[in-house]
Order: structure tokens, then C-alpha cells, then sequence
């Protein structure tokens, strides 16, 4: 079997111009063989570039373009083709989006493998501990107070014990935090997780220790990256001062970032996202590094359906990947770009045992949200 072609997809709800929200734009990719099969894959990043970073012809020996390295190669060869993409696209890539665009390729490549040997990714990856991952609902929050009363509401009434919110005016203004998570402690009581995603706007660790402290009465399970995560320091001296587990991760990329969050930032929960670190062939390396670190792995994901099926085979195929990431955006590319998606239901999601990923694409979603190079430019 060969690779004969990469397809690179850009969806976005919004027109261009508009401002585009967490779930309201995607990159997808498929990876086309010479026997018929077709993988599918994501990266939660910045489309363009990484249709870019794929399709760009070669400029020098580390300088090539992911698309052109994997025209004739044997898709089943995942690690192999990991390590020769990495390789010869260094000057370009090694982190960030570079690693981005491997993500979705790689998750691709595991969906054919599936799909060639007939099995469920988790069984590729070692076997499957669990027919049910238990998930935290997420949510964008609001300014007014009573929205996001409802929103909570609606999500311990849909069945999920564990909540998490983030992004939009959160972290902004000490005294909107504040009320914005006493409102939801109040409206969900005492049973129910919650922990917060602060998108590192907190910046610096002394108001983030201040907040921390400031929030201490609503019992927070995590706090999530209150600083940036350059600021390995700023982690430990907030970890040291507060009593919430500390939870970081997901903008890191490969073994060396996550290497030096685990040795050095004293994080209690590690959170890679299998579209933007490495995709599944390097996330089984970082689950194995957090558990020699005592470290739980509790992916991100606020995504498509892609990344919700990649990460839900990953987690099953791992002894403690018990908790993950569900995304409560109602975007239709969240909602129904993917038909097979794992289903949530009385605060689980469960597993696939269908060849790859488990999952296919509406083609007429991607048609009506299809965004077109040309209109990027006008």
C-alpha cells in the first residue's frame, strides 16, 4: 500500500473578516492510498498554516514539506514516517505548528491502519482497558452571570458530574472571575467537579496565586494554565502556594517541551492535545513520561469529532486514561462534521470498536464550511 495523495481541508462558519471562536474553524486532513483506503486527521491550529506547512514544495535538505516526504511511502510505517517528516522538515518545524501538521497526518495514518487490519486503534495500540471514558463538560463563559447559571444547569442536567469553563471574559477582571465562578459553584452545588481554564491570562504567578486564593472557597478540583507556559518558575512558585491541582500543557508539543513541564513545573495533571503534540505516536510516549513522573494525562480537546475519536482510542488503550475533554460548543463543526462520533451519555463517553478512528465525514458539511484559498486573499 502507498500514500498517493494528502488532502488538505479548511472549514470555517464565520466569513472571512469575521471574528472566529474555539470550534468555529477547522483543518482536517485525509490521506488517500493506492488500495482505496482514506485516513483522517486534525490539528486544532492555525489553518492556513498548516495547510501550509504540509503542502509546501521543498527548499533545502530540512526544509521540506510534510506532503511531498510521504507521496509513495507505506502508510503503515507510522513511526517510521513520524521520525522522517520530523527530520527533514527541522528548520521549519521541531514545535509548534510544524508539529501541529504532523498531528493531523499522524492521526490519519493510525485511522488507515485500522481501517487496512480491520481494528479499532486501541487494539493497535495495545488493547482497550474500558468501554466508557468518563468526561467534563466545557464551556465558553458568558459576562452575564444568569447565562452562565443556565449553561451549568444544562450540563449536570445532561449527565455530566464534571465541569470546566474558559476563555471569552474569563480571567480578564478579578472581580468577574470571581463572581462567574461563585455563581456556577452555587447553581451546581458541592457534588459536582469544577475546575477553570484560566488561557493563561492571569500572566504573572503573584496575581495568580492571589486569585487562586481569592477562589479557594468554591472548592476548585484544577486550575488550568493560569500563566503562560514559558514560565516554568511562575508554575512551581504557584503550585508551592496553592491548594487546586495545577494543570498545563496543551500549547506544548513533542517529548522536550513536556519533558521539561514534567521535571520542572510541578503541574499535578498534564494536558497534550493529540492534534497539536505529536498526534498518537507521540502522546504514548508522554503518557509513559507522566506516569514515571507521577503525573496524570488528561488530554485537551475542544475541537472536531476527529480529535474527540482519536483521543477517546488513545484513553482507552491506557491503564489510567480515565477522564478526557468534551467540548460543549454547539459550532457545527463540532456538532456534525463527523457522523460515529463517541456519544456522551450519563457522564461517559464511549468507545468505538470500529476499524480506525471509528468514524467518517459528512461531505456536505465540509462543502458548505469548505473555505477556498482564494477567498482568504480577496
Amino acid at each position: 500500500m502507498k500514500i498517493t495523495d494528502i488532502e488538505v481541508i479548511i472549514l470555517r462558519v464565520p466569513e472571512i473578516g469575521k471574528t472566529c471562536t474555539w470550534g468555529d474553524d477547522a483543518v482536517i486532513v485525509k490521506v488517500h492510498t493506492d488500495c482505496g483506503i482514506v485516513g483522517i486527521g486534525e490539528s486544532d491550529s492555525s489553518p492556513l498554516v498548516i495547510k501550509s506547512i504540509i503542502e509546501t514544495p521543498n527548499s533545502n535538505l530540512y526544509c521540506y514539506g510534510l506532503k511531498e516526504l510521504l507521496i509513495g511511502e507505506n502508510p503503515l510505517e507510522i513511526e517510521k514516517l513520524w521520525n522522517k517528516m520530523y527530520w527533514a522538515s527541522n528548520y521549519m518545524g521541531r514545535r509548534g505548528a510544524g508539529i501541529h501538521a504532523i498531528s493531523a497526518i499522524d492521526i490519519a495514518l493510525w485511522d488507515i491502519a485500522g481501517k487496512h487490519y480491520g481494528v479499532p486503534v486501541h487494539t493497535l495500540l495495545g488493547g482497550k482497558y474500558r468501554d466508557e471514558i468518563m468526561a467534563y463538560g466545557t464551556f465558553i463563559p458568558y459576562s452575564d452571570l444568569e447565562k452562565n447559571k443556565e449553561e451549568a444547569r444544562r450540563l449536570v442536567d445532561k449527565g455530566f458530574k464534571s465541569l470546566k469553563f474558559g476563555g471569552g471574559v474569563f480571567g480578564e477582571d478579578p472581580d468577574t472571575d470571581y463572581n462567574i465562578v461563585k455563581a456556577v459553584r452555587e447553581e451546581i452545588g458541592e457534588e459536582i467537579e469544577l475546575q477553570i481554564d484560566l488561557a493563561t491570562k492571569w500572566r504573572t504567578s503573584g496575581h495568580a496565586i492571589y486569585m487562586a486564593n481569592r477562589l479557594k472557597e468554591f472548592n476548585l478540583n484544577w486550575i488550568e494554565e493560569p500563566i503562560l507556559a514559558d514560565d516554568s518558575n511562575g508554575y512551581a512558585k504557584f503550585s508551592s502556594c496553592v491548594e487546586a491541582k495545577l494543570a498545563g500543557g496543551e500549547a506544548l508539543t513533542t517529548v522536550h517541551e513536556f519533558r521539561e513541564f514534567l521535571e520542572k513545573y510541578d503541574a499535578d495533571i498534564v494536558q497534550p492535545d493529540i492534534t497539536r503534540c505529536g498526534g498518537i505516536t507521540e502522546i504514548k510516549k508522554i503518557y509513559d513520561m507522566s506516569q514515571m513522573h507521577g503525573v496524570r494525562l488528561i488530554p485537551h480537546g475542544f475541537s472536531t469529532g476527529i480529535l474527540l475519536a482519536a483521543s477517546v482510542q488513545f484513553l482507552a488503550s491506557r491503564e489510567y486514561g480515565t477522564l478526557m475533554e468534551f467540548s460543549e460548543s454547539q459550532s457545527p463543526l463540532v456538532t456534525k462534521l463527523v457522523k460515529g462520533a463517541p456519544i456522551f451519555k450519563d457522564g461517559y463517553v464511549n468507545v468505538s470498536n470500529k476499524p480506525g478512528l471509528g468514524i467518517e465525514l459528512d461531505e456536505e458539511i465540509i462543502e458548505k464550511y469548505r473555505v477556498k484559498i482564494s477567498d482568504l486573499f480577496k
